[in-house]
């Protein structure tokens, strides 16, 4: 009796405990990109072309594709964005489309909790609508690939590439307003640090606007600083060279060079040298 007991409960055991692990035939993938101040997520499945006939055949022309493989393609905005000059209010949405062979149908539809494509496809979910053009990739690609491309402070794309098509979507995103209104709250709402002058202006500097208010706030940066650095003295002398005033730009960066050569930077000690030259022709 003992025996069958032992027998019994070793079988349980294995049953309990035992979990078979095998690959997944579309590997799911999650990419993280910070654009700007605006934080995305993209999630996704990935499938591979494994000797098939891709567009045409796996995945249909003009027909409503989940986007990928598995569990519907999902992306997720941390501010509002915008597509094609339409708003997509923050939040997370599953990406569906409709290939054709000049273009996609794309849809950001509300409903993300689908295995795929929704049972019963509902026009009042869809929280934004575009087209996006696709064109011939020179090298196959085997497996579905989204990439966030073309980075900048205030946009991004969205990249999708399989087999010999790609196709990618430009998404602008709230940088300037949501800087703007930190910089104007610091500013205004207490006892700015140097660092707060010094990101001020050098945003400013960036942005191509308001160099003079950018000048004084670089100022304030190094007269707040006991020991300035030599990547602040470089700014100002980058205002300085926009505003037209090669002369206090080149003795700006003379000082920026000197602590950057102390401070054993030597990237830093090129770009200086590099413009202190060109300023000075």
């Amino acid at each position: 009796m003992k025996k069958y007991f032992l027998t019994f409960s070793l079988l349980i055991s294995f049953t309990v405990f035992a979990q078979v692990k095998t690959p997944q035939p579309s590997p799911f993938a999650k990419i993280e990109q910070t654009v700007g101040l605006t934080h995305v997520t993209l999630e996704y499945s990935r499938p591979s072309a494994k000797d098939r006939i891709v567009f045409g055949n796996l995945v249909p022309w003009d027909k409503l594709w989940r986007t990928g493989a598995n569990a519907s393609t999902k992306v997720t905005f941390s501010d509002d964005v915008v597509i094609d000059g339409k708003t997509l209010s923050k939040g997370t949405y599953a990406i569906y489309s409709i290939p054709g062979q000049a273009f996609w149908d794309v849809f950001f539809y509300k409903d993300i909790e689908n295995n795929g494509l929704p049972q019963k496809w509902d026009e009042s979910k869809i929280a934004l609508y575009t087209k996006m053009d696709m064109e011939e990739f020179p090298i196959p690609v085997e497996t579905f690939t989204i990439l966030f491309g073309d980075l900048t402070n205030d946009s991004a794309s969205l990249t999708f590439i399989w087999d010999e098509f790609y196709g990618k979507l430009t998404f602008n995103v709230p940088t300037k307003q949501i800087t703007l209104a930190s910089i104007e709250a610091t500013m205004n709402g207490g006892n700015p640090t140097p660092t707060d002058y010094y990101l001020a202006a050098a945003y400013y500097y960036q942005s191509e606007m308001f160099l003079e208010q950018a000048l004084t706030w670089i100022n304030k940066a190094i007269e707040l600083d006991k020991e300035p650095k030599y990547w602040v003295y470089r700014q100002k002398s980058l205002i300085l060279a926009d505003l037209g005033d090669y002369k206090n730009a080149i003795a700006t960066a003379e000082k920026s060079l000197e602590l950057a050569e102390k401070a054993g930077n030597t990237d830093y000690v090129k770009l200086n040298k590099d413009s202190i030259e060109e300023w000075a022709n």
